[in-house]
């Protein structure tokens, strides 16, 4: 996805049962006030989450689209990296359900996301 390379978001697992990405804190990635922009926390979870999804396409699916997305942020990041982790909750013929959570480098939970994707066929 070109914008995880945008980001620079690094995948370290790729397969069906888990997707797992790492983005490195970063200044131009922040608010005002230092902390880890949100839209860069939902990015990555997007991205590991959309990926999850595509993994476990039915046959002869040509793809999917997100149609739902919830995010509950618990923690702010001021360094470090955080780290997404994409695993299905859901995998049917017309929907495929993801949720990710997002950790910081001490492995506390950041965020919770949890994705409904279309089946787009």
């Amino acid at each position: 996805m070109p914008l995880t390379r945008t980001l620079g978001a690094t995948f370290s697992r790729y397969d069906k049962d888990e997707v797992r990405a790492r983005l490195d804190w970063a200044p131009g990635l922040c608010t005002a006030n230092g902390l880890l922009h949100g839209g860069a926390v939902m990015a990555l979870a997007d991205s590991t989450g959309a990926a999850c999804a595509f993994l476990n396409l039915p046959d002869r699916s040509q793809g999917t689209t997100t149609v739902e997305s919830k995010t509950n942020f618990l923690r702010g990041v001021r360094d470090g990296y955080i780290e997404a982790v994409s695993r299905p909750l859901h995998t049917g013929r017309t929907v495929v359900v993801i949720e990710t959570d997002v950790r910081d480098q001490n492995d506390r939970l950041v965020a919770r996301v949890t994705q409904t994707q279309l089946v787009l066929t």
